[in-house]
């Protein structure tokens, strides 16, 4: 079996060259690419197609959900394994339908990151024993209710969440690489969705529903 490839997606540098310290300790892993934000991990996966892609949650501009979605159309055969402090249940709800291989804790990786590398790269599925607790007790008790957030298009989502963090249309048009009209479209298109008049109300939609939390840029 050769090296398995790696792509690191976090917007802590220092916490990036601990992770890659510690893979290098590994002979069969290689780190093949840093990013500092979510588009950057897309086009890094999408020119690389590394096996494993170790991502963040809360990243600038593009965050790590729709950067997934992103990298699981582009480069489906990269394998996606969330590295964050967060363990709401929400956000691993929303992680694991977007198809992600692995969820661990970054108070709780150490050297266990390595294992769950190998193993979500071999076609396992990775859940923090917090996090596993988490989901499955919320599955458990039928937690099955509307959620608007799964009427809106991928594309969609990520104006979502770009516009709740603060993103003008032009900022939007600009990270995804398309017109300012169709950015203004695909705004009005999802508020017309989640029947929200405003940003403020947006926001509050956002964080409720665990698309991003009140300190998305928070250490």
């Amino acid at each position: 079996m050769g090296e398995i490839t790696v792509v690191l997606a976090d917007d802590h540098r220092i916490l990036r060259e601990g992770v890659k310290a510690l893979l290098g300790l590994s002979r069969d892993l290689s780190v093949v690419g840093e990013a500092s934000d979510g588009q950057m991990a897309v086009e890094l996966c999408v020119r690389l197609k590394p096996d494993v892609a170790v991502m963040d949650i809360a990243m600038p501009g593009l965050g790590g959900l729709e950067a997934t979605l992103e990298i699981k159309k582009h480069s489906p055969r990269t394998r996606i394994l969330v590295l964050t402090q967060y363990e709401d249940p929400e956000y691993v709800r929303r992680f694991l339908k977007a198809g992600v291989s692995g969820f661990v804790l970054k108070r709780t990786a150490g050297s266990s990151l390595v294992d769950a590398i190998r193993s979500v790269h071999g076609g396992g599925l990775v859940l923090d024993p917090e996090v596993a607790r988490e989901a499955f007790s919320d599955a458990a008790a039928g937690a099955t209710h509307d959620d608007p957030w799964e009427t809106l298009t991928d594309r969609e989502k990520e104006v979502f969440k770009l516009i709740a963090e603060g993103s003008s249309s032009k900022e939007v048009a600009q990270v995804l690489d398309v017109s300012v009209k169709t950015a203004m479209s695909h705004r009005e298109h999802l508020m017309e969705k989640l029947q929200v008049h405003n940003r403020a109300e947006l926001v509050r939609l956002a964080i409720r529903l665990g698309v991003m939390r009140a300190d998305p840029h928070g250490p």
